[in-house]
């Protein structure tokens, strides 16, 4: 899989992508990274990349031309053949305006061969970026950011873990929190001590020592009975899916026994 960075700041990823999953899936072979400078896509003398927005307004705008031109000069399918999904590929533009990062997006965005990601600044990009260039737009938050950057270091760590070969553990994507692809609690196909996430945040982790500090281990967890520990953790898991994220309940698949665990905790 190939992942084209477009930023201003190319110098940037030269930290965040050298570390963990990524850098060994580099190493490997599993991915590509490759980082387009868009000054080097300028034709005057100051390699101008923004400009004043039309019609007035406060910032400045990254200018059409030095994208336009870096796109053009990667071996892209059109815009009409990836909006229609005839091609796996996909032009990124990150915006505060586009559509919520989630992991489904990455899901998503994992059954690329290639994925381009444009780096917005300042106070945006000239829109006809978004039209005729992008597929989509993704926002990783509601909050404002410096520039696209840290968003597209995000994308490129959360999308590589979900491809084959990039977790030494491939069971672990399923059970971490919104995963889509973890079987159901009630599944007997999993590893006895697994509860899968299936889309809900994850449940507490301990290690040794059992005791810390006067701070001990569930008892649950050290009587090695294996379907009492898948209950505690789904247990867990919804109560603090309902304490930090309840909007999350409401497209997880629920089963008799989750409801009846959530009338407890909704009485507590």
């Amino acid at each position: 899989m190939v992942f084209d960075v477009l930023s201003i700041f190319p110098e940037f990823f030269s930290g965040p992508l050298d570390y963990g999953i990524v850098r060994r899936a580099r190493e490997t072979g599993l991915i590509e990274v490759k980082i387009h400078d868009l000054r080097q896509f300028t034709h005057d003398r100051h390699r101008t990349v923004d400009d004043r927005p039309f019609g007035g307004g406060e910032g400045m705008v990254l200018k059409p031309e030095p994208i336009f031109e870096c796109l053009e000069s990667l071996p892209l399918a059109p815009q009409a053949a990836r909006r229609a999904r005839e091609v796996p590929e996909s032009v990124v533009l990150l915006s505060a305006q586009g559509e919520l990062f989630t992991q489904a997006v990455a899901a998503d965005l994992s059954q690329m061969t290639r994925v381009v990601l444009i780096c917005g600044r300042y106070e945006g990009v000239d829109e006809r970026v978004g039209q005729f260039l992008a597929d989509r737009e993704i926002s990783v938050g509601d909050y404002v950011l410096s520039g696209g950057e840290l968003p597209a270091a995000l994308i490129v760590d959360a999308v590589t873990r979900l491809l084959p070969g990039a977790l030494g553990n491939e069971a672990s994507s399923r059970q971490e929190s919104f995963s889509l692809t973890g079987k159901r609690v009630d599944d007997d196909t999993l590893p006895d001590s697994t509860c899968a996430s299936g889309g809900l945040l994850d449940y507490p982790h301990y290690t040794r020592p059992a005791e810390f500090r006067g701070l001990p281990v569930p008892e649950v967890l050290m009587g090695g009975n294996h379907d009492e520990i898948r209950r505690w953790r789904r247990l867990q898991a919804l109560k603090k899916t309902l304490q930090n994220r309840p909007e999350l309940l409401r497209e997880v698949a629920l089963n008799d026994e989750d409801r009846r665990m959530l009338a407890v905790l909704g009485d507590e």
